[in-house]
């Protein structure tokens, strides 16, 4: 399906979304989204190159991912061709039920809280290991290079079976694709090389499985017609691009708040509950939310969100930021408090299409942050506050580098 946002305003005159973070406080959501949320209706934007329909609210925005009427089938064919032929491949996040559900089904065993819970040892190790390396060639760090970009990147090949040494390629080409300043042509050059590396390697893994994802899909789905080749070739581009990139920002990101709050920084090294470390983690993703855009959907039908007419046609994008920073679902949202409960956040989205690695993800923080606390209590950056260098080009967002010391 391909959006055809109707024009209401004159696009010259909208704000763009994802909107600039604050220099003086680029951790929070920008300051006009407590504007957006106040407004009647909803706020216009421009998302992608076209206007849209941008969903600010805590209860629109849940009210909203779970309407039937919204499509998740916002891809534009000049990105990813639609076709109805036995070689098409199906991006699983870009369809609706009750397809959606049927190929997502075909991974949840994968992602459940046990089987990723039984993966502690191998992610405690590789923390580890380069928190070593990190330790034994000295301050400064970049803690995004030496730390918080290679861990997840290896933790997510391990479970699809992609070679460690091909995670160079999959980094370029995700930095290129999720970049907001990429043409459509760059962000298509970008995609199709990693589609085209990972159906070579579902080739391999035909004619030699191991015990990972890629494996799974193409053993127990594509050996018995229920999954095309090209389909489970595009699974594997979405699961390595996401894994990865969105877990290493949360990483950084997390790092810069924690070392704002020293105080929740020495609690988190200290303890060994794990619950108390679980809270702090689902507290910094609420807090954070990197995911600043890219939940986006297209009316198939006229409705009402928020008081708001959106005709069918018409592209809508949730704004998890300003929902996260909403009073009606915290209070003080503006504090980190990670003594509150923050169940609900919608950091990993939510409905039908909510984060399904977010089991795997949740193990790799509380991992990553509790080590690097516990290992290293005198963190601290290397440089002024003012020098940090933030992405908010990025679909998704976080830190180009962190200079840390110790």
């Amino acid at each position: 399906m391909t959006s055809t946002t109707s024009g209401v305003d004159s696009d010259t005159d909208l704000p763009v979304i994802p909107a600039p973070r604050a220099p003086g406080c680029p951790l929070a959501p920008p300051a006009e989204f407590v504007g957006w949320r106040e407004e009647a209706g909803l706020r216009r934007a421009m998302y992608q190159g076209q206007p849209a329909w941008v969903v600010s609210r805590y209860p629109d925005i849940r009210a909203a991912l779970v309407d039937a009427r919204l499509s998740a089938d916002t891809i534009p064919d000049s990105i990813m061709p639609k076709g109805t032929d036995d070689h098409t491949p199906v991006m699983f996040a870009r369809t609706d039920d009750p397809e959606h559900q049927r190929l997502r089904r075909m991974m949840t065993s994968v992602f459940t809280f046990r089987r990723t819970n039984a993966m502690r040892p191998q992610i405690q190790e590789l923390v580890d290991q380069h928190l070593d390396a990190m330790i034994a060639n000295g301050p400064p760090a970049d803690l995004v290079r030496d730390f918080a970009l290679p861990v997840p990147s290896l933790v997510i090949a391990l479970l699809l079976g992609v070679p460690p040494e091909d995670l160079e390629f999959f980094q370029h080409n995700t930095t290129v694709g999720m970049n907001m300043k990429t043409s459509d042509e760059q962000r298509a050059q970008a995609f199709g090389e990693m589609y085209f590396y990972i159906l070579e390697l579902v080739d391999r893994k035909a004619h030699n499985p191991g015990d990972d994802l890629i494996s799974h899909l193409v053993t127990d789905y594509v050996g018995t017609g229920q999954l095309n080749r090209e389909t489970a070739a595009m699974t594997g581009v979405i699961m390595m691009q996401a894994g990865h990139e969105t877990t290493a920002n949360m990483i950084a990101l997390g790092t810069v708040a924690l070392l704002e709050h020293p105080e929740v920084f020495d609690r988190l090294g200290q303890s060994d509950d794990r619950a108390v470390i679980a809270n702090i983690v689902e507290e910094l993703m609420r807090y954070l939310t990197i995911v600043h855009s890219q939940v986006d959907r297209v009316a198939t039908e006229d409705l009402t969100i928020g008081g708001q007419l959106i005709p069918a046609g018409d592209m809508v994008v949730m704004n998890l930021p300003a929902g996260n920073w909403d009073s009606d679902f915290v209070d003080n949202p503006e504090m980190l408090d990670v003594d509150r409960n923050v169940r609900g956040h919608l950091a990993f989205g939510y409905g039908a299409h909510q984060c399904i690695g977010q089991n795997l993800a949740r193990v790799e923080m509380q991992t990553a942050f509790a080590t690097l606390a516990r290992r290293l209590p005198g963190l601290r950056l290397a440089v002024t506050p003012t020098e940090l260098r933030f992405k908010g080009e990025s679909d998704i967002y976080g830190m180009k580098e962190l200079p840390v010391t110790w």
